[in-house]
């Protein structure tokens, strides 16, 4: 596969629309299953409290993948992301109701850089909070 995304039709300012990911407790469920990380404060209400947490929290790895995901379907192949880091900067709070909790990705091209590369700024919400910061990745387009 290849980017579906022109380098020659992105400018530098362009906004990438704000996609929503629910997260529920079962999203954390799988995830410590497929990670390995069965921390219980990903699971266990009583004893993220204990540690004193608001509630169980998703995985920081779980809500840096959901915006590798938004960059990844934006540009139309996981591949063509050759660069990604993030730093955490509040934890997504997980209830255990029907709605759990939501972490909202938009993004902005920020750079066009040699070899039909952009860097791609990004911004992750959960409620009020910006749960990463200085979330950034480099993608080849096509």
């Amino acid at each position: 596969m290849t980017a579906t995304v022109k380098y020659d039709e992105v400018e530098v300012g362009r906004e990438l629309p704000a996609v929503d990911y629910p997260v529920r407790r079962v999203n954390l469920v799988m995830y410590a299953g497929a990670s390995g990380d069965y921390n219980p404060i990903h699971w266990n209400e009583r004893f993220a409290k204990v540690v004193g947490l608001p509630d169980v929290i998703a995985h920081g790895m779980y809500t840096m993948a959901q915006a590798g995901r938004f960059v990844t379907d934006w540009a139309g192949d996981p591949a063509a992301v050759v660069d990604y880091g993030v730093r955490f900067s509040s934890m997504v709070v997980v209830p255990d109701d029907d709605e759990g909790a939501t972490i909202t990705v938009s993004g902005v091209v920020e750079e066009k850089l040699e070899d039909r590369r952009v860097v791609v700024g990004l911004t992750a919400r959960s409620g009020d909070a910006r749960v990463l910061s200085k979330a950034r990745a480099v993608v080849q387009l096509a």
